[in-house]
């Protein structure tokens, strides 16, 4: 279990990159609030020891993913106008509101696959791995994804 102060280190550095990873799972601020404090409670509680900070960050991916499955599951599962929280977000500019709408318009599956690649920097196989699935499959995704968001962006613009 690590101190309070490692944690205190240890969550501050890594509380946004699991919320980022729940809210493109679950498309709701609330819900990834929910699973980001189950994650970091998780750390909080493990008694594993990490080889270094790629370990650590690959065992709080899948953990976030495996708690939005499990969000998924429950029968208590609530919808939120996900608008209300897009408008709460501040974007740098018109471009990237454009971006984060499409891409939030994606299915769960493409959306995931874009966040961990694009702004997460991991590779095709580390994805695969996080995501256990074949790399072929998240190349598939990868490529599917962008083929409906250059549609998605084409569209737009043309209105």
């Amino acid at each position: 279990m690590p101190t309070r102060e490692q944690f205190i280190q240890l969550a501050q550095l890594h509380m946004d990159t699991i919320f980022r990873l729940a809210f493109n799972c679950l498309k709701s601020k609330t819900d990834a609030d929910d699973v980001t404090q189950t994650v970091l409670l998780r750390l909080y509680e493990t008694e594993k020891r990490f080889e270094n900070e790629e370990h650590l960050k690959y065992w709080l991916i899948r953990v976030t993913l495996n708690e939005c499955k499990k969000y998924w599951r429950s029968p208590w599962r609530r919808t939120e106008d996900f608008e209300d929280y897009a408008n709460s977000l501040t974007v740098e500019g018109p471009k990237h509101s454009e971006l984060f709408d499409a891409v939030m318009a994606l299915d769960q599956k493409y959306r995931v696959v874009i966040f961990l690649y694009y702004y997460e920097g991991y590779t095709m196989k580390e994805i695969a791995s996080l995501l256990k699935l074949p790399q072929g499959t998240v190349g598939t995704r990868l490529k599917r994804a962008k083929e409906r968001l250059k549609k998605i962006l084409l569209e737009e613009a043309s209105k």
